[in-house]
């Protein structure tokens, strides 16, 4: 009877939430395709993944880092680069806002890509396009899934801090909010579940998941001796009162290779993140527990709805439209 009542009201409360929330208008499949720059800029894959694949064997964090700003670019005002403008006297960008500040990095790299592509092309190929090629190809360069990516995006005129931080999801939010995020971002629970799956190659800095290794870590890994030696490394390296800017990886079983081991943590309950820990532990999470198992079970069903739901994410446009920027920095002027 109490299970009912719980499974009721948990129904009750994400139908409000999802009433709430306004979605996003469908993607214009005319808007992006395969063939975007086959006349234009033909060799426009092969210059990106050749920068990298330099990148990556140089220092393989940078596939983390260039997945990352094609996640955090999407979940505001759609795939338009506008997360990599910089600050300006009239407008404060989106790398001051609370999720990117101190922790999204990758930036020099982008603007070694753009200056071949520029190279190669001249004013052909966006910034939200090298982001989206980028990404796919540092999941690729560390044996993770492949995906054609659909191309034609523009270059947004402006960022959004406001957005930024309202947006982005966090690390401390509970999973309703998550998945209330994503679902305005027209990205169900599923989708979450695959694209989360990306912290298998990804790092957290100390100041996110401080709250969490001294909080319930222990009740959700069940007091394992082996999660309790993890953890004592975790605390190490995050002090209680100092250490913001030490990382940890979040897969802490192969953190160098985009497989599925990130949801074996989960299933321990060794979630480095409160918010991915969310999806097994919840108990409001039946669904996406099923989901995180499954992608444990059968990690051939990971990388295809990874990839699926990548695809997905990346035909999230700008309705306001945009430019083909000539630096990925600044607006043209």
């Amino acid at each position: 009877m109490a299970t009912g009542v719980c499974f009721r009201a948990f129904a009750l409360s994400m139908a409000c939430i999802l009433l709430a929330v306004p979605l996003l208008e469908a993607q214009d499949p005319s808007k992006l395709s395969l063939e975007y720059y086959s006349k234009t800029c033909p060799n426009v894959e092969h210059v990106v993944r050749t920068e990298m694949e330099c990148a990556v064997r140089a220092e393989t964090r940078n596939a983390a880092l260039m997945l990352r700003l094609h996640f955090h670019d999407c979940f505001v005002q759609g795939c338009d680069g506008s997360v990599l403008l910089d600050d300006t006297a009239t407008m404060i960008g989106e790398k001051q806002a609370d999720q990117n500040v101190n922790s999204l990095k990758g930036f020099e790299l982008v603007d070694k890509i753009k200056e071949k592509l520029e190279a190669e092309c001249p004013g052909t190929v966006s910034c939200a396009d090298l982001l989206a090629i980028a990404a796919r190809d540092a999941v690729v360069l560390v044996g993770g899934p492949y995906w054609d990516v659909p191309v034609g995006r523009l270059d947004s005129k402006k960022a959004s801090l406001d957005l930024a931080n309202s947006d982005i999801p966090t690390a401390q939010q509970g999973l309703l909010t998550l998945i209330a995020k994503f679902w305005q971002k027209g990205l169900d629970a599923t989708d979450m579940v695959a694209l989360v799956g990306s912290h298998t190659i990804g790092f957290a800095r100390c100041e996110n998941f401080r709250d969490r290794i001294y909080g319930d870590f222990e009740m959700t890994s069940k007091y394992n001796p082996s999660s309790e030696t993890y953890l004592s490394k975790l605390k190490e390296v995050c002090p209680r009162d100092s250490g913001d800017d030490n990382i940890s990886a979040m897969d802490s079983y192969t953190s160098a290779v985009f497989d599925n081991a990130y949801y074996e943590t989960l299933i321990k309950g060794e979630g480095l993140l409160n918010s991915d820990q969310e999806m097994w532990s919840s108990i409001a999470g039946y669904s996406t527990a099923d989901t995180v198992n499954k992608y444990w079970a059968d990690p051939a069903a990971f990388f295809k709805q990874f990839s699926d739901s990548m695809v997905k994410m990346g035909n999230i446009t700008n309705p306001a439209g945009g430019e083909v920027r000539k630096n990925c920095r600044f607006v043209n002027t």
